[in-house]
């Protein structure tokens, strides 16, 4: 059976995340019904999506499409007429499984629901569903109205149907779907962020480097190379013409050594306390919020310049 057009999404949870996504499928003319039990979530929904707006990349812009939104307290109310789920909320199993019991019990069987869970398995939270096969890992990077990325992944009892049209469906927003051959505690992306947010760590907490120097250690350097390929192509090349092979070739011992000498800092209230510190003091002229709009117009630009025919 053909699956019916998406024309409109619920978001449950606006916050950040949730804010983004809403700001992404207005912007392709889809309608929203957003629900949040947050006080205040509604006003900052809409304060939010025009923040974002204006960030958004050309191309979707000169659509000049934009659907309606609306907002509803009541997670049900939310959820009428709905096509498609995209579910924020709580990072805390007990708190998913139960949401994502009542979102299957609030929509239409066909209705695929996706969750933006940053590391909670998708087996985990269908557990409760009635209809388990529906339930998607949909995580995308932040923000979602920028960053291509959103992982894809389906748990036990998921249906590969409800996979194919989550990636669909992602993919004709501009996202570029990878999907998890199974499950792993945090997916790809953010296991990969905590390997390098944990060795800065170390590098800070040894009096190596000052935290703005390591930052500036990632954006000056590798940084601009990540923008185009990932780590698995970037040693291909240092390996020349010969490719990998080339690689371990020249680099295999001083990659076993620095494998070796790695750190592993627990993160414990202590640690916490004097990262924060640390960071904090090296950036403390700059407002949060600020290097958010910042980083988004910045980035929208790097992701302009990797279009066809942008270079030079």
């Amino acid at each position: 059976m053909e699956q019916p057009a998406i024309g409109t999404v619920t978001v449950v949870g606006t916050g950040i995340i949730g804010a983004s996504w809403t700001c992404l499928f207005l912007a392709h003319g889809i309608d929203v019904a957003a629900t949040d039990i947050r006080p205040g979530a509604e006003a900052a929904l809409h304060d939010a999506v025009e923040r974002f707006w204006p960030s958004l990349p050309d191309a979707v812009l000169r659509r000049g499409r934009r659907g309606t939104l609306r907002f509803s307290p009541e997670l049900e109310s939310a959820c009428e007429g709905t096509d498609f789920v995209q579910e924020n909320a709580i990072e805390r199993l007990d708190a998913k499984i139960e949401l994502m019991r009542r979102i299957d019990a609030a929509t239409p069987e066909h209705v695929v629901i996706a969750s933006s869970s940053s590391a909670i398995s998708v087996t985990d939270m269908q557990s409760a569903c009635a209809h388990p096969g529906r339930v998607v890992l949909g995580h995308p990077f932040n923000p979602p109205h920028l960053v291509p990325l959103v992982e894809l992944a389906g748990g036990a009892k998921t249906d590969e149907a409800a996979l194919a049209t989550a990636e669909r469906f992602y993919a004709s927003l501009g996202k570029v779907p990878v999907r998890l051959q199974k499950e792993i505690y945090g997916h790809i992306a953010n296991r990969l962020q905590a390997a390098i947010f944990r060795e800065a760590i170390h590098l800070l907490e040894s009096g190596v480097a000052t935290a703005e120097d390591i930052d500036r250690a990632v954006s000056e350097g590798p940084g601009p190379r990540w923008a185009l390929m990932g780590p698995l192509l970037t040693y291909r090349l240092a390996g020349g013409d010969r490719g990998m092979e080339g690689f371990w070739e020249m680099f295999a011992p001083m990659q076993e050594k620095l494998w070796s000498d790695l750190g592993t800092p627990v993160p414990d209230s202590a640690l916490q306390a004097r990262v924060t510190e640390a960071v904090e003091r090296c950036y403390a002229d700059r407002p949060v919020r600020a290097v958010a709009e910042d980083r988004d117009r910045r980035l929208r630009r790097v992701l302009e310049a990797r279009e066809p025919g942008k270079e030079g």
